[in-house]
C-alpha cells in the first residue's frame, strides 16, 4: 500500500486542521485519536462535548486535548447562523429555520471551512452521501472551473497499483458536459494523490465505434468536450473496461490509442456502473477503496462510506490535508 504510506507521509509535512462533524461515532474517535498520535493532520471535532466525551472515556479512546466545538454554544454561533440565512434566503430560507440548520455538526463543520477555521470537513459514517454534499454545496459553494459536483474512488490494489474510478458516489446520470468535467476534476485527483500522470479512459460498452447506441454517443461527446477544454491531458474513449487495461486488448481493439491498456483513471458512463465496479473491485480483489471524495467544490469536504473502518477515515482526512490550500 505504498501510495497510502505516501499520502500519510506528505500529510505529516502538510498539517492542516481538519473538522470531524460526527463526533459521537466510535470510529470517528478511534480514527482522530490516530491521527493526533502520528501528527497527520490537526483534528477538531464538533458536536455536544458531554456526549464526545462520554463515548470516548467508555471506549477508552484517548481524545485528551482535542478542541470540541459544540454548535450550542460556540462565540461563531450567531454569526453563522446570519450568513447562513443570508446565503439561503432567496431560496425561501427563514430566520429559525437557519437557526435549526447551523445547530447541526455537518453544517456547522461545513460552515467552519467556509470562514477558513479549518481546511476541510470528514463526513459521511453516519450521515448519507446526500446529506454530506447538501451541507457543502449550500455553503463551501462549488469551484467555478467546473460545472458540477462529483466523486471518485481512490483504488488500491495488493500489489500496490492505484486507479481513480469516478464518478461513483455522487452524479447519477451526467450529460456529455458533465461526463467531461468529471474526468478533468479525476485526472486532477489523480495526480495530486498519486503523484502520477493521469491517463483516461472514458468508459463503455463499445470501443471505438463497435457499438451504435445514445449511451455510447453520449461518451463520445464528453471525449471531444473533455479534449477541448483539456488538451494537455491524455485522455481517450470510448472504451471498454479490458481495452482501456490490457494492453493486448487495447493494442487490438484501439489501435494508435496512447490511452488503452494503459489507463489508470476510470470514466464511468454513469452512476449504476461505477458504483457497480468500485464494490466489485474492493469484494473481488480485495482492494482498498477510498471515497467518495467529493470534487468539484470551493472548498475540500470529503465523504465518507457509511462501512467505513477507523483506518479508512484516517486516509480519508490525510487526503482532505493535500486537498487544503
Amino acid at each position: 500500500m505504498k501510495v497510502l504510506e505516501q499520502i500519510r507521509a506528505r500529510a505529516q509535512n502538510n498539517l492542516k486542521t481538519i473538522v470531524f462533524p460526527e463526533a459521537e461515532d466510535l470510529r470517528i474517535l478511534k480514527a482522530v485519536e490516530i491521527c493526533q498520535k502520528n501528527k497527520y493532520v490537526i483534528p477538531v471535532l464538533v458536536g455536544n462535548p458531554e456526549n464526545i466525551n462520554k463515548v470516548a472515556k467508555e471506549n477508552g479512546v484517548n481524545i485528551a486535548g482535542l478542541q470540541i466545538v459544540d454548535p450550542a454554544n460556540d462565540v461563531n454561533k450567531n454569526k453563522y447562523v446570519e450568513e447562513y440565512f443570508n446565503l439561503r434566503k432567496s431560496k425561501g430560507m427563514d430566520e429559525a429555520t437557519a437557526a435549526k440548520t447551523m445547530s447541526d455538526p455537518l453544517y456547522y463543520a461545513a460552515m467552519m471551512v467556509r470562514k477558513g477555521l479549518a481546511g476541510a470537513s470528514v463526513a459521511g459514517a453516519v450521515n448519507t452521501t446526500g446529506n454530506v454534499l447538501r451541507a457543502a454545496i449550500q455553503i463551501i459553494g462549488v469551484d467555478k472551473n467546473y460545472s458540477i459536483v462529483s466523486s471518485t474512488f481512490l483504488m488500491v490494489l495488493p500489489d500496490g497499483r492505484a486507479f481513480t474510478y469516478g464518478d461513483c458516489g455522487v452524479v447519477p446520470d451526467p450529460d456529455s458536459a458533465q461526463l467531461a468535467d468529471i474526468a478533468i476534476a479525476s485526472a486532477e485527483t489523480h495526480k495530486l494523490l498519486t503523484g502520477q500522470d493521469p491517463i483516461i479512459a472514458l468508459l463503455s460498452f463499445s470501443t471505438k465505434g463497435s457499438a451504435q447506441h445514445p449511451d455510447v454517443d453520449k461518451v463520445r461527446k464528453a471525449v471531444e468536450i473533455a479534449q477541448a477544454k483539456r488538451p494537455d491531458l491524455l485522455l481517450d474513449g470510448e472504451l471498454q473496461g479490458d481495452a482501456a487495461l490490457v494492453e493486448s486488448v487495447g493494442q487490438k481493439k484501439a489501435p494508435g490509442s496512447k490511452v488503452a491498456g494503459h489507463a489508470n483513471v476510470l470514466i464511468f458512463p454513469d452512476l449504476g456502473a461505477g458504483n457497480i465496479a468500485y464494490k466489485l473491485t474492493e469484494r473481488l480483489a480485495n482492494a482498498v477503496a477510498l471515497g467518495p471524495l467529493l470534487q468539484g467544490l470551493a472548498h475540500p469536504a470529503n465523504d465518507l462510506s457509511r462501512g467505513c473502518k477507523a483506518e479508512d477515515i484516517v486516509d480519508v482526512a490525510c487526503i482532505c490535508s493535500l486537498r487544503s490550500s
